[in-house]
Parts: structure tokens; sequence; C-alpha cells
């Protein structure tokens, strides 16, 4: 079963499941997409649209409302098939991102022949060809240190626990991988849940695969799966002037839910700290910083509200009990 959600970019969102339709072909399932609440009449125009084309194994839900892209994932995932019967595979497919014709049957036949494996996902690249990266360490304290110091000796050494994994070349074993085109095995998440509906956007592709190998199941990139991305439309991330909220409501989350409250503070006051060191650098050396404007700051008291609010009880950032069973 094909997942695609959508949120306000619905001829992208056709053509990405013109793009499945076709990786499809002699594979068993279907396609659902999910209208995200987009309240900008996207919706109507893909029904009408599917309907009008007659196209047959495809279906349009509405999510009820804008949880995020964890909670409208898991829209689709608890309606299971149109005849009530739950997948065996779920493929979760960006309203932006368009396999290749056998890119969903690579992820297939692998999760086929590797029983132990749960979440497999593609090797994804832009419109220009460039390979985009979407393999990635767990995040750590460490990496934190790494991703805010920027200085050159330090980085170096550090660089076995930099998130990004650049240095993939095929096939191969990760801690996560991002979402534009991943496939999970349904057994897994009737046993680990689904996505964490806390997260508004982004970490919870990081949080699900932490939970899949924390239960002995393992994560891999197929090579041999291409899907061709444009990345970020539908969150405007290419265009912000200024991290959004959630970005820092999520990271925090995952420190805490993951490592504990004690971690997740540690793993900020060692990114605030490593980050002014490279302030600091930039405003002596008149080099120019890569950072959004008020990052930092914005980091410190979205952080430090969490904690205080986690101590005294105001704040209650865990997240909620999720039916783990899918179609029912």
């Amino acid at each position: 079963m094909t997942i695609i959600l959508n949120y306000k970019t619905a001829d992208m969102t056709l053509r990405s499941a013109q793009a499945a339709r076709i990786a499809m072909q002699g594979l068993p399932g279907e396609i659902t997409i999910v209208d995200n609440d987009s309240q900008d009449g996207s919706f109507e125009k893909i029904r009408d649209h599917v309907e009008a084309e007659r196209w047959e194994g495809i279906r349009v839900l509405k999510s009820g409302h804008n949880g995020g892209y964890g909670a409208g994932n898991n829209v689709g995932i608890r309606a299971g098939m149109s005849d009530g019967t739950a997948p065996d595979f779920i493929y979760i497919l960006n309203s932006d991102a368009f396999p290749e014709p056998e890119a969903i049957t690579e992820l297939y036949n692998f999760l086929q022949t590797h029983p132990k494996t749960g979440f497999v996902g593609s090797y994804i690249f832009g419109e220009d060809g460039d390979r985009h990266t979407t393999t990635f360490r767990f995040p750590s304290i460490l990496s934190e240190l790494e991703s805010a110091i920027r200085f050159g000796p330090i980085t170096k050494l550090l660089k076995s626990y930099r998130v990004p994994r650049e240095d993939i070349v095929g096939t191969a074993s990760v801690d996560w991988l991002a979402g534009a085109s991943m496939m999970m095995r349904r057994s897994v998440l009737d046993e680990i849940g689904l996505f964490d509906e806390t997260f508004f956007l982004y970490f919870e592709e990081a949080d699900l695969c932490a939970r899949a190998r924390s239960s002995n199941y393992s994560i891999h990139y197929v090579y041999e799966s291409r899907v061709m991305h444009l990345g970020s439309v539908s969150t405007g991330m290419k265009k912000w002037d200024r991290v959004p909220d959630y970005w820092f409501e999520s990271r925090f989350h995952y420190f805490q839910k993951n490592y504990g409250l004690t971690y997740a503070g540690f793993a900020t006051l060692v990114h605030l700290s490593a980050g002014s060191l490279h302030w600091l650098r930039c405003k002596l050396t008149g080099k120019t910083r890569d950072v959004s404007p008020n990052f930092l700051r914005s980091m410190a008291k979205h952080d430090f509200a969490n904690i205080i609010g986690s101590i005294t009880g105001t704040i209650h950032n865990q997240s909620p009990e999720l039916d783990t069973k899918i179609g029912e």
C-alpha cells in the first residue's frame, strides 16, 4: 500500500501519484492519498481528477485536521486497504517525490528477502541529478557539538558522529532514513507503534527508526531504488528566514523521549556553547555565519522552557498513546 500525503500541492501530488501508479504495476496493493487539511480545494481537485481519469486502486481521504507529517501518514496507515484488510508493507511517498518505474519493486523485493529488516528507503536525487542526503546517524550530544562548533580540527575528530551520512555509496544498513520514499513492514509497526504524533514535523522518522532498531530490526538504504525529489515544497524549508518553533520542539522531544530530560538538557547546553564559540570566532575573523538568524536564542528559549515545564509539570511533552494496530 502506497500513501501520499498532500498539503496544498494538488498538482504535484497528482504527478507523484501517476509516477507511483506506474511503479506499482505488477505489485499487489493500492494507493491512498491523504489530504492533510489543506483547505485550499486540494482534496476536491485530487478526488475529481482521480474520478475523471478513472484511476483504479486509488483512494482520496481527508485527515480531518493537520496534525503534521506523522499524524497525516498515520491516517493512511490506520485506514488500511479499501477492502478492510491490512497490507503487509506500507510505502510512504512525499508528494514532491517521483519514483522511477522499478523503485517501489526494489524496496518490496528487499523486504521480502530480508525478514529482519524493518524499513527500507530509496536513493533520492534532485532535478539536477545530484544525490540528496537521506541516510543518517542518530543525533547525540557529540553530533550536537560537531554540527554547532564548525571548527575544522574538532569537526574532523567527530566525523563519525556527524548525523548526515554522505559516505554511503551503495545498499547499506543505516541508523535512520528520511521519509521521502520509505517502505515499512506492517508487522514491525504493529510491534513498535506508528509515527509519534507529538512531532509536528522533523525527527519523526529518526524516532520511528530508533524504535525499530531497539526491537532488533535493521534499517536499510537500497541504492537500486531511485526516486527524484524536489524537496521542501510543502514545508518551504528552503525559503526559511527563521527556523520555525516546531523544529525546536521536535528536536527537544526527540532527545527527551529517547534519552531522558537530563540528556536533552545537556545536548542543548553543548549546542549553545559550541554555537556561541562559532559566533565569537566569526566575529573576530569577520567570517559570515551560515546559521539562521536568532537560531541559538530561539533554541535556548524553547528548550529551557521545556526543561522548566517538565520539572514543574506545567508542560506535558510526552507522546500520546497511539493505536499501534493498522486497519483496526
